[in-house]
């Protein structure tokens, strides 16, 4: 197969930071957009516009990011200025196909980010993607690769959607049940976290492999098992020696696990825990809550991860802004929570679970189409 180079088929126009006064907030000039930040599932989120821009992206243009992270990508679907975190491309129509284009690039992404230069952010400069190899095929073959992929790729979408919608289902029960847990209209008792733990456990510090653990050997959990309030075990690293297996580090089914050093705006997230393999162990980045007869650990976990009582867990956490943020066993035990009766907290507690079957079923499905587009990608684009 022959193969060109992006710039041969692209015109490809670099973004540029324009004067930091013509930054605006109230629609003066056109959509600016600096960086992967401003990123939607298909076409960026405008949040700023710009009255004297420098760099622009035309409709149907493919933007992607140059850094930090190099590869994420989005079309413009306007004129819009675009900052030095982007690149703009402009497929020849006539020699590919904007979407072919698209799906290339994202099956290149590994090869983009080994390419970043940069010791506190890598990015990627023009001669990368110039020099990024397309391969020569017929558009009529381009068209038919990109409405496959495109057709999978909107079933993932639907799914997550779906997914989406369970947890602010769960989210609105929780409100129509308990009422806003800040302003507690409804009147439940005021206490602390400490009156509502037995313990609050350490996880320990483990020498680890960089691979997740085959089999049954000893694992400990990423942060990211915990990071988005949903358990994922599959997210471990395997420990050097298996002689080091903590038997009370190991997570258990119905545990409630709290991440409590993170970058500030993710400390603090909590995951419940319905089923785990055996020998996974909690790192000491993450603490196991362990509730007494008050409390439901389902209704500590939804009201931890609730948007409108986030801002409460994360005054807790001490660290600048600009570092991670750490939550202290002291500073957890003295937060104030809403306890309404542990009653009605069963009964929210059945209703997540019934819920959380149909995310099930959802998520088998999702995973499925996600394994049938990752092996499309593969055998289109190697």
């Amino acid at each position: 197969m022959n193969y060109v180079m992006l710039k041969d088929v692209c015109a490809i126009n670099m973004g540029q930071s324009p004067d930091s006064n013509s930054y605006n907030n109230t629609g003066d000039g056109i959509p600016f957009f600096q960086g992967n930040a401003d990123f939607g599932v298909r076409y960026p989120i405008t949040r700023k516009w710009c009255s004297a821009p420098t760099k622009l992206a035309a409709p149907g243009d493919i933007l992607i990011s140059v850094r930090a992270p190099i590869g994420a990508m989005n079309y413009a679907k306007e004129d819009c200025c675009i900052g030095r975190g982007l690149a703009a491309l402009t497929p020849d129509k006539s020699k590919v196909s904007p979407e072919f284009i698209f799906w290339l690039l994202k099956s290149k992404n590994t090869e983009l980010n080994s390419k970043g230069t940069g010791s506190t952010f890598k990015a990627i400069g023009r001669k990368v993607l110039e020099e990024t190899m397309i391969p020569e095929i017929s558009l009529e073959k381009q068209l038919e690769v990109s409405e496959i992929l495109e057709r999978v790729y909107e079933i993932i979408q639907i799914r997550k959607e779906e997914l989406q919608k369970l947890d602010q289902l769960i989210n609105a029960r929780f409100v129509e049940m308990f009422g806003n847990p800040i302003h507690n209209p409804l009147g439940w008792d005021m206490v602390t976290f400490d009156e509502c733990l037995t313990s609050i456990e350490n996880g320990k510090s483990f020498v680890c492999d960089s691979n997740a653990r085959e089999g049954e050997h000893p694992g400990i959990l990423k942060l990211s098992a915990a990071t988005y309030g949903v358990y994922k075990p599959e997210e471990n690293k395997a420990i050097i020696d298996s002689n080091d297996f903590v038997k009370s580090a190991e997570v258990h089914n119905g545990d409630l696990l709290f991440t409590r050093k993170n970058t500030p705006e993710l400390v603090g997230m909590a995951a419940y825990v319905e089923i785990t393999p055996n020998k996974l162990m909690m790192p000491d980045l993450i603490f196991r809550l362990n509730t007494n007869s008050k409390c439901n650990k389902i209704y500590m976990w939804k009201l931890i991860n609730h948007d409108l009582y986030r801002r409460q867990v994360e005054s807790a956490a001490s660290g600048s802004a600009k570092s991670m943020s750490n939550i202290s066993k002291e500073r957890l035990g003295r937060l104030r929570l809403p306890l309404p009766p542990i009653k009605l907290q069963n009964e929210f507690a059945d209703f997540v679970k019934q819920v959380n079957k149909s995310k099930v079923a959802i998520q088998k499905a999702l995973d499925k189409t996600q394994m049938l587009f990752d092996s499309l990608m593969q055998e289109y684009f190697g």
